[in-house]
């Protein structure tokens, strides 16, 4: 039996694996977008539904100011002793910090801060004490540890400097085990990009000295002409069978030279043990888009949606917003089966709260279509947008210029933006249409019962990472610009992958 990578597609990086019984869950960054630190759900490590945020109030996580790939980066979550723990890093806020929660799809606690310098933080539980795991820079580039009090977070030893690494440049997100009467230390080098690696190193000590692994790296797809590049960040897990596998993120580049836009994605792969015991990942150390699946009981959850007619009194968790669900007005229940989107004063290209409510980008060849209802104030906007960050971003709104209606194509990036305006219409009642393939989005308005009609395009390379920078993916996603907090409804948002 197969299963297809990535299994979490979209921008879901950096992902963590835990646990418990016959459950297992994946966490993922989620940087500059609130909620934050998506939790997904999985009873055969193949079929994954997403059950919530582990961050969900801005008691939880502040975001003010923050660029799209700052915010909160890197979590570990893990299981002890019936409660579920999720670690990870505000840095430009508050640094490291902890939650957790004895149901992993409902409300987390409010956070625990850890006074540890440094990112990619990790926790380990063994024999009644609990290693707080990092990357720091005090002694070198390296992983630092300390043991902490799991109540409080209060350090009960001095931080140590663990390992500094193979000689790849960044070691980091590490992740410590126990297996065998040995302490493992996986760690990331290489940096999240084309020369992304997996180490790993073990001790009789949970401090060390480690004995770094002769068959190092583990994982990597450095100088290679796979489908799948940068492959790195990996957690290590045994399935309830006694198999071993490792979830890592990677990226799927499109024509040459690479470039990737819709962020870096969450991949598993078998685990294999040496004789004298290193663990390897993959295929010697080399993973595939298809690969053979777990031998567990396959569990498909039912499928959701690819229409969203926002009938709920709840927003699904596909969802996400800018730095902040609070900031932007909206409502399940001013209309019957309509989002409303009340306009805000900070536009897209802004780093305040701009009113936007989208979802990620998961496929390279799909199609989003949007059903809304607007009458725009002069200068008014409202419509759909294609969104790597606040520089890079390609919109399509209903606006009013000089008293009449228009669409109008924006296409901004970095400083350079173009503006591309349809003929004037008469109609509150429109449809705006999306279609992305690997190289090029091509946008699409109509109103009323109308054909459609084609306004422009964009390429896809111009949003993507090696142009824009970051560490995020795209997201296509409802906006509405206006300083006059003029509302905009949306009757439906249909998602439709073309893969």
């Amino acid at each position: 039996m197969k299963f297809q990578n990535p299994i979490i597609p979209g921008f879901y990086p950096d992902p963590s694996i835990c646990r418990a019984g016959e459950d297992y869950y994946i966490v993922t960054s989620s940087f500059g977008y609130f909620p934050g630190i998506p939790i997904w759900h999985s009873k055969d490590l193949v079929h994954w539904k997403q059950i919530g945020h582990c961050l969900t109030r801005e008691s939880q996580l502040q975001l003010e100011g923050t660029k799209i790939s700052e915010g909160v980066w890197a979590p570990t979550i893990r299981y002890h002793e019936g409660r579920f723990y999720m670690v990870t890093t505000n840095e430009k806020k508050c640094g490291h910090f902890y939650v957790w929660t004895d149901d992993p799809a409902g409300e987390w606690s409010d956070p625990i801060y850890i006074d540890q310098s440094g990112i990619d933080p990790s926790l380990f539980f063994d024999d009644g004490k609990v290693y707080f795991t990092s990357t720091g820079t005090e002694e070198g580039i390296g992983i630092y540890q300390c043991e902490i009090d799991i109540e409080t977070g209060k350090k009960l030893t001095d931080t140590h400097f663990i390992w500094k690494g193979t000689g790849g440049k960044f070691t980091e997100a590490p992740h410590l085990y126990k297996i065998n009467n040995y302490y493992y230390l996986m760690c990331a080098e290489g940096g999240t990009e084309y020369g992304h690696t997996e180490v790993v190193a073990r001790s009789k000590s949970p401090f060390g000295p480690f004995e770094s692994c002769p068959y190092n790296p583990i994982l990597t797809h450095r100088s290679s002409g796979r489908k799948i590049q940068s492959t790195g960040h990996a957690d290590l897990l045994q399935a309830v069978d006694g198999s071993w596998w490792a979830v890592f993120l990677g990226v799927r580049p499109v024509a040459y030279p690479y470039r990737h836009h819709i962020g870096r994605e969450t991949f598993l792969a078998p685990v294999h043990w040496t004789a004298d015991g290193w663990p390897i990942i993959g295929d010697q150390g080399t993973v595939e888009l298809e690969e053979e699946a777990p031998n567990l009981p396959f569990v498909e959850w039912e499928n959701s949606s690819n229409r969203d007619e926002f009938s709920n009194a709840y927003l699904n968790d596909c969802w996400t917003f800018i730095r902040s669900g609070v900031h932007t007005a909206w409502s399940l229940s001013e209309r019957e089966s309509f989002l409303s989107i009340t306009g805000s004063s900070d536009h897209l290209n802004s780093k305040g709260y701009p009113a936007f409510i989208g979802r990620r980008q998961q496929h390279h060849t799909c199609e989003v279509t949007v059903s809304m209802e607007y009458n725009p104030h002069n200068e008014d906007e409202a419509g759909l947008t294609v969104f790597m960050d606040d520089r890079h971003h390609y919109d399509l709104a209903l606006t009013k210029v000089n008293g009449q209606m228009q669409f109008v194509l924006r296409r901004q990036i970095g400083s350079l933006i173009d503006e591309k305006y349809s003929k004037p219409i008469d109609c509150t009642e429109v449809e705006i249409r999306i279609e992305a393939t690997p190289t090029d989005y091509f946008f699409y308005y109509r109103a009323g019962n109308e054909q459609w009609n084609k306004i422009g395009e964009g390429e896809t390379r111009l949003l993507s990472t090696e142009v824009a920078g970051g560490f995020a993916g795209v997201f296509i996603g409802m906006y509405n610009y206006s300083l006059n907090k003029t509302k905009a409804y949306f009757d439906w948002y249909e998602y439709d992958s073309k893969e």
